[in-house]
């Protein structure tokens, strides 16, 4: 058998063990040993798998994973979230669909302490859809604000996605966490429009909440202030140079955990649940790495993504229009396979065309990002839409589906407005210091 047939069947292997839920990391890694092994022996495919494992564990940039996880944990268990959403809440509250739009300010808020989707949504899905439930929001809005709110968690940084997009490209973790910040912003910003005019044209849909006192908009304020700080601390201190990602997510970690013990919330079962938490989320990511170093060279073996690469090439396109045309495929794969599953499995495709063509790998790595995110409320995966349907077991699933489709399309409208103007993704990396 040729290295291109082995190749070929490797991924249809891979595809059905997706297909039949067996976890990404453990499909990866199994096809990946098992070709490497058919196409280069049995001492080939056991030291690439002990060398790699290695070196992946010891990799000191790979500890932001666990301190920003556990950063995130923390925050979320000692009801940090819940202050960035009553802050919101007294903002705009009073406002037609105020509470969605609270939701979407509170989901981009703890999506720089978290950076995950899941948890994101997870988190201020139990915070916030019983409020807008009080106030007889229709349940496809509210649903639909949380799922979309929460994709904000894999965009503003920190972000596993980014992480895993910068070692498997070989790019900066600090250069990629800045380049998602104003897409990040601007992403939240279109979740905004796109609630207010859904409320403009069906005021039935998200009623106006309360009216709070300029006291009570005061005290909530000032009870995020500290958490809006610790972000600005771990960000700002990246962009100005004052810490390395890794240092930056030291910091945030300890500034979280020092906040939480001053303001008594913080107690040691909540931090070694937290801390317990963080272990397994991290061991995921690594194993998901560790499986991403055992196919990706399968792969190359296989001299199936040189082949690709070359066909994508000789379509002749601009560079804009090979762009476009690997994010359509971002899309339409992000309805059917993991998120993470794609990166690795696509990236050795892809990125040495994106290189070729000279396209910036900052921007791209956020685009793809954003694609990324928008599989996770793409039918008939959608992982957020999964989440929110176990935090609001009530709704049918259908109506959650249907309340991200306006979402959805603010999505793909903004990855339209950052391919138009690259430079809203590249100018604090490109002005970053150090």
């Amino acid at each position: 058998m040729s290295a291109g047939a082995v190749g070929t069947l490797g991924i249809v292997v891979l595809f059905i063990l997706l297909l039949i839920r067996i976890p990404v990391a453990f499909a990866m890694f199994a096809v990946g040993f098992a070709g490497i092994w058919a196409l280069n022996g049995w001492n080939a495919a056991m030291g690439l798998m002990a060398s790699e494992t290695f070196t992946l564990a010891s990799s000191p940039e790979l500890v932001v994973v666990p301190l920003f996880i556990l950063m995130g944990n923390v925050a979320s268990a000692t009801g940090m979230s819940r202050r960035l959403y009553d802050a919101a809440y007294a903002i705009v509250g009073q406002v037609r669909g105020g509470l969605a739009s609270a939701t979407v300010i509170g989901c981009g808020g703890f999506a720089a302490l978290a950076g995950s989707s899941v948890a994101s949504a997870l988190t201020m899905g139990k915070v916030s859809l019983a409020e807008m439930d009080r106030f007889h929001y229709d349940r496809r809005l509210a649903t639909g604000v949380v799922a979309a709110g929460g994709t904000l968690g894999i965009l503003i940084p920190p972000s596993t996605g980014f992480v895993i997009y910068a070692i498997l490209t070989e790019q900066s973790i600090g250069r990629l966490f800045l380049g998602g910040v104003l897409p990040g912003l601007l992403l939240l910003l279109a979740f905004l429009i796109t609630v207010t005019i859904i409320c403009t044209i069906r005021p039935d849909l998200g009623p106006r909440g309360p009216a709070t006192t300029l006291r009570e908009k005061r005290r909530a304020m000032l009870g995020a202030l500290p958490v809006l700080v610790i972000v600005f601390m771990t960000i700002g201190g990246i962009y100005g140079g004052f810490f390395s990602p890794v240092e930056a997510a030291g910091v945030g970690a300890g500034l979280v955990i020092l906040y939480g013990v001053l303001i008594r919330t913080l107690t040691f079962a909540i931090l070694w649940k937290s801390t317990r938490d963080s272990v397994v989320t991290t061991a995921t990511v690594m194993l998901i790495l560790i499986a991403a170093h055992m196919i990706n060279p399968f792969l190359a073996l296989s001299h199936i993504p040189s082949a690709i690469g070359e066909q994508i090439v000789a379509l002749d396109l601009s560079a804009t229009g090979t762009l476009v045309m690997i994010l359509a495929i971002y899309l339409v794969l992000g309805c059917f396979l993991e998120g993470f599953a794609m990166l690795v499995l696509t990236l050795p495709i892809f990125f040495p065309v994106i290189v070729e063509l000279g396209i910036d790998p900052v921007w791209f790595g956020v685009l793809v990002v954003l694609t990324l995110e928008m599989g996770l409320i793409s039918p008939p995966v959608g992982l957020n839409v999964f989440i929110v349907k176990s935090v609001a077991p009530k709704v049918p699933l259908g109506d959650i589906f249907v309340g991200v489709i306006p979402f959805w399309i603010a999505m793909l409208a903004t990855l339209a407005v950052l391919i138009t103007f690259p430079q809203i993704s590249l100018i604090l990396p490109n002005t970053m210091i150090g």
